[in-house]
C-alpha cells in the first residue's frame, strides 16, 4: 500500500494552489478555514495525481528476493520508500551461504538512488528466508494507491501540511485572515462608518460587550442581502481595523468589546505589575531555590511543561491581592482562556465558595488575570493565601476558589510605612483560609504601602537596596534575626515587582547577604 507520509513528504504549496483555492472562495462567496482550505486542496491533488500514480506503478510488482523476474520488467522496492526500478540485465549469484540464486540489475527511475549513474544489483530466486520475502498473496498492481485520501493524510501529516497552506495563503495579498476565516479582498462587503457607529451603539446599549458578531449583526439589522457567513467576516474586519472595538473571544470564538468600556487596569498595566527584567546567572540558584521557584509559579519565572491540567495552586503576593489580579503563569495559562491573536480575553469568573460570578478579563501579554477584587474583599484573602483556580464544565468560565476555615487569630507580619521607610511588625489577625506561613504579609495602611512602592520607582531604587531595607526588620521578627527565600520574595514585590529568579541570584552572588542554611538568609554585618 502506499503509504501516506510518502504522499505528504513531498507536499510543497505552489502559486497554482493559491489560485485554485482563491478561485473556490470567491465561487462560494463563504469565507473558510485553513483546515478545511488544506483538505480542499489535498482532494484536489489526489484527484489530479491519482493518475500519474496509477501510470507510475502500472504493471509494477513488489520486489520480492524469492520471485524470478524478466528484463524489461518493472519492479517497486518498498525499502526505498515505494520508489521503481526497472530490470536491466540479470546474471548468476554466487555465494555459497545463499545457495542458487540469480542477480538482478535495476536502473531506479530515481536517479540519485542509483550508483555512479550505474545500475544497483539486487537478489532474485532465493531459495532461503529474506526479510524482504512476501507473505501469502501479494498485490503486486500496487492498485492500493485507489485508496489514498485525504483522511488518511491528514491523520498522519495533517499540522505539517496545514502550515504549508497557512505559511501561502498569509503571503498572499489578494485574500483576508480574519477570526481564523480566510477570504478574497475583492469581495469583502462594505462596512463603512455608519455601519460601524451603529455596531458601537449596540455594544453600547449592552454594557459595553463581550457579544458575538452574529449578536451584533442581528441587532443592526444586517449588511444586506449577502450570505450570512459573509456579512459577519466583513463586519469582523471592518470591527478589527477600528480601534472602538477589542476582540476579546477566547481561542475559537469571536467577541466583541468597546475599548472605552474595558477596565482601564485592562487596557494599561498597573504599574504594581509591570516587571522590567533583571539579567542574572541562573546557574547560582541551587536546587532547593529553584523548587522553591517553582513552588511560587510567578508569572515571569519559566516551569517545566505542566502538560493538560483541570486545576492549580498559586499563592497570592502583595500586588495581585491589592489589584485585583492573578498571575498568568505556564500552570495557570493552561487553565485561563487564552487566544492567539487576542490581547485581551474575557471571561467568568466562578466563586467555588458560593457560585457568584464575576467578569474578569486575561491580560495575554503582560501576564495577568484582572478582575478578582471583589472576591479578595468578601472573604478577607489575606496576601500569601492558597488561591486554586480550575476549568468549569461550561464554556468561558474558570472556578476560583480557596481552602476556608472558621476565622481564627493568628500572628501574621503586618507591613507599617514609617517615615518614608518599610518595617514590619508582628501582629494578631483573625485569618479564614489556609496560607503559606512563609508569605503571609498584612497591610491595612494601604495609601501608606501605596507611597513606598511610588517612592521606590521614583528615586529606581536597586534590588540590593531593596533587600539591604528589607531583610532587617523582617529580621527583626525572628528569634534567630534571619529571613526565609520565600519571605524576602513576597516582601521585595511590596516595593518592586520581581520574579524570585533575580531575588534568589542577588542573594547568592552579592556579598551584602548571608545564606545561613535551610535557605534563610541575614545581612553579612549583622
Amino acid at each position: 500500500m502506499m503509504p501516506s507520509h510518502h504522499w505528504a513528504r513531498n507536499f510543497t504549496v505552489e502559486k497554482d494552489d493559491i489560485e485554485y483555492l482563491t478561485n473556490l472562495l470567491l465561487e462560494r462567496e463563504t469565507p473558510l478555514d485553513t483546515e478545511t482550505l488544506t483538505r480542499v486542496l489535498i482532494e484536489s491533488r489526489i484527484n489530479t495525481e491519482v493518475a500519474t500514480l496509477r501510470q507510475r506503478y502500472q504493471d509494477a510488482r513488489v520486489y520480492d528476493p524469492a520471485r524470478a523476474y524478466q528484463i524489461g520488467q518493472k519492479l517497486i522496492f518498498t525499502d526505498f520508500d515505494y520508489e521503481t526500478a526497472v530490470v536491466v540485465g540479470t546474471r548468476i549469484g554466487n555465494n555459497p551461504d545463499y545457495g542458487a540464486f540469480n542477480v538482478l540489475a535495476v536502473q531506479f527511475d530515481d536517479d540519485d538512488l542509483n550508483i555512479d549513474d550505474k545500475p544497483r544489483e539486487f537478489a532474485s530466486e532465493l531459495t532461503v528466508e529474506h526479510d524482504l520475502n512476501q507473505e501469502g498473496e501479494v498485490d503486486d498492481s500496487i492498485g492500493s494507491v485507489n485508496d489514498l485520501n485525504a483522511d488518511d493524510i491528514l491523520a498522519t501529516s495533517g499540522k505539517e501540511l496545514t502550515k504549508k497552506v497557512e505559511d501561502k495563503l498569509r503571503a498572499s495579498p489578494d485574500l483576508i485572515y480574519m477570526a481564523r476565516l480566510w477570504f478574497p479582498r475583492d469581495l469583502l462587503m462594505d462596512v463603512n462608518v455608519g455601519h460601524l457607529n451603529l455596531a458601537e451603539a449596540v455594544l453600547d446599549i449592552n454594557g459595553g460587550g463581550p457579544m458575538s458578531t452574529e449578536t451584533i449583526l442581528g441587532e443592526m439589522g444586517g449588511l444586506g442581502k449577502a450570505p450570512q457567513a459573509l456579512q459577519i467576516f466583513s463586519l469582523n474586519y471592518g470591527l478589527n481595523n477600528d480601534s472602538r472595538f477589542d476582540e476579546v473571544g477566547p481561542t475559537g470564538e469571536v467577541l466583541w468589546h468597546l475599548t472605552r468600556l474595558e477596565p482601564e487596569e485592562v487596557q494599561h498595566t498597573p504599574a504594581m505589575l509591570r516587571y522590567t527584567p533583571i539579567e542574572y546567572d541562573r546557574n547560582l540558584l541551587t536546587k532547593e531555590l529553584i523548587t522553591i521557584e517553582n513552588e511560587i509559579d510567578d508569572e515571569h519565572s519559566s516551569t517545566e511543561d505542566v502538560g493538560n491540567i483541570d486545576q492549580t495552586q498559586i499563592t497570592l503576593t502583595y500586588p495581585h491581592r491589592r489589584l485585583g489580579t492573578l498571575p498568568l503563569s505556564d500552570r495557570t495559562s493552561v487553565i485561563f482562556p487564552t487566544a492567539r491573536q487576542t490581547l485581551h480575553v474575557a471571561f467568568s469568573l466562578v466563586d467555588g465558595q458560593d457560585g457568584e460570578e464575576y467578569p474578569a478579563w486575561v491580560v495575554r501579554k503582560e501576564r495577568y488575570v484582572y478582575g478578582l477584587a471583589k472576591f479578595y474583599r468578601k472573604h478577607k484573602l489575606p496576601i500569601g493565601a492558597y488561591v486554586t483556580v480550575s476549568k468549569s464544565d461550561e464554556a468561558g468560565k474558570v472556578v476560583v476558589n480557596f481552602k476556608a476555615h472558621k476565622p481564627r487569630t493568628e500572628w501574621i507580619r503586618l507591613i507599617v510605612p514609617k517615615a518614608d521607610q518599610i518595617t514590619f511588625e508582628n501582629h494578631k489577625r483573625a485569618i479564614g483560609a489556609e496560607y503559606d506561613d512563609l508569605m503571609i504579609l498584612g497591610a491595612e495602611d494601604l495609601a501608606g504601602v501605596d507611597a513606598l512602592f511610588t517612592n521606590a520607582q521614583q528615586q529606581k531604587k536597586s534590588l540590593v537596596a531593596i533587600l539591604r531595607s528589607i531583610i532587617p526588620p523582617l529580621g527583626l521578627l525572628t528569634p534567630q534575626g534571619t529571613v526565609h527565600a520565600k519571605t524576602i520574595y513576597s516582601a521585595v514585590n511590596v516595593l518592586r515587582r520581581c520574579p524570585p529568579g533575580p531575588i534568589f541570584a542577588v542573594l547568592i552572588a552579592n556579598p551584602d547577604f548571608q545564606n545561613v542554611g535551610g535557605d534563610y538568609w541575614k545581612l553579612s554585618n549583622d
